[in-house]
């Protein structure tokens, strides 16, 4: 459960803090997140905990800026308040938070990224470019010959380091690509963006916006026209922002990641069940990016049962030659960084129908 956090001499609950945007452009993201990690302690809490103690989630707000968020981590730990970190937040985040963790507690990160992370004691469970987005790109050339991409992302690391390695994989296939624009976080004009498209001649757009601004870039491309010409491919579209584009802005819409809600697998829809069971029909839709969330806590809980600590040094041990099956199916860990199964899926009205694994674990 979310609480807040306690501080005592010895601690009865093994206390993880919960690091998830609460607003702005990634705050669409923060209900499934925190559903998702809720379940994903909900069974361990119910035998005998983590190492003997019930786990308990320390919410921290992972929407402000990377220096708040990585003092506030700093604090809880100086003051013994937490044994780990975990979370859905973006790349400067993660950058910043890892500066003070490193070598102190585990931090098991929950998304997609960039890829390169070595920080000591971080292990994560996201999707990276060279596996997620570049043969998402092939596959889309193969079925409806896009050739000429334009990224359209947010101004920060990940969409930057993104567009690089795409860039440079377009390039090694003779189909450069003819753009790139990146806007900060909270634009809600992409007039320019939708001009680049046009200016350009091109037959596809990379889409690397998160949360808020992704679905105002997809409600004004389609009520620009082109969206039934010029197909999107992002690895970070999910299922509430296709709810939040509404259907009319969806067309032409493909994504590609380790988990969608309507994965056709014993492992996806036995996570559904047990999701749905717990939080109602009402529940904030099930999505890779909320599922990450659930994917962290289980590495970690795997790893520290494994290790029979949460001392760094045993948990990256415990990481080698680790696998084990999680609502993406039968994952392994390579280094610090997990390996899984990747699709490609297609909007299809305000869900998503996979169409194609494009990446094996």
């Amino acid at each position: 459960m979310l609480g807040k956090p306690s501080v005592r001499p010895t601690r009865e609950t093994l206390d993880v803090a919960l690091v998830v945007p609460q607003s702005g452009s990634a705050g669409i993201y923060g209900p499934s997140c925190e559903a998702c990690a809720e379940l994903a302690i909900a069974d361990v809490n119910a035998r005998a905990g983590l190492l003997g103690r019930r786990i308990r989630l320390v919410p921290v707000d992972g929407s402000r800026a990377p220096a708040a968020v990585a003092a506030e981590i700093a604090a809880l730990l100086e003051l013994g308040a937490i044994d780990a970190v975990t979370g859905w937040h973006i790349s400067p985040v993660r950058q910043a938070v890892a500066r003070v963790t490193a070598n102190r507690v585990p931090y098991v990160y929950g998304p997609l990224y960039e890829g390169g992370e070595r920080t000591p004691g971080l292990f994560l469970t996201g999707e990276t470019p060279s596996r997620q987005l570049l043969p998402a790109m092939d596959w889309m050339n193969t079925e409806f010959g896009v050739d000429r991409w334009v990224v359209i992302g947010n101004d920060y690391v990940w969409p930057r380091e993104t567009g690089t390695a795409a860039r440079l994989h377009a390039q090694a296939r003779g189909r450069p690509l003819v753009g790139e624009l990146y806007l900060p976080l909270g634009t809600s004009d992409f007039s320019a963006a939708i001009r680049q498209v046009e200016t350009t001649g091109a037959s596809g757009v990379l889409l690397l916006l998160v949360g808020g601004d992704g679905v105002e870039f997809n409600r004004q491309f389609a009520a620009s026209g082109m969206a039934a010409a010029v197909p999107r491919l992002s690895p970070h579209v999910e299922e509430n922002m296709l709810m939040a584009s509404g259907s009319e802005s969806n067309d032409g819409l493909f994504a590609s990641a380790g988990y969608f809600e309507a994965l056709n697998t014993t492992a996806s829809m036995d996570f559904a069940e047990r999701y749905y069971s717990r939080f109602g029909p009402a529940a904030p839709a099930l999505n890779s990016i909320g599922e990450s969330c659930y994917e962290a806590l289980t590495l970690l809980i795997t790893l520290a049962t494994r290790a029979g600590s949460l001392g760094v040094p045993e948990l990256t041990a415990a990481a080698e030659n680790l696998t084990y099956v999680s609502p993406r199916g039968e994952v392994s860990m390579r280094g610090n960084q997990m390996s899984q199964d990747i699709y490609v899926a297609e909007a299809v009205g305000m869900d998503f129908e996979v169409r194609q694994r494009i990446s094996a674990a």
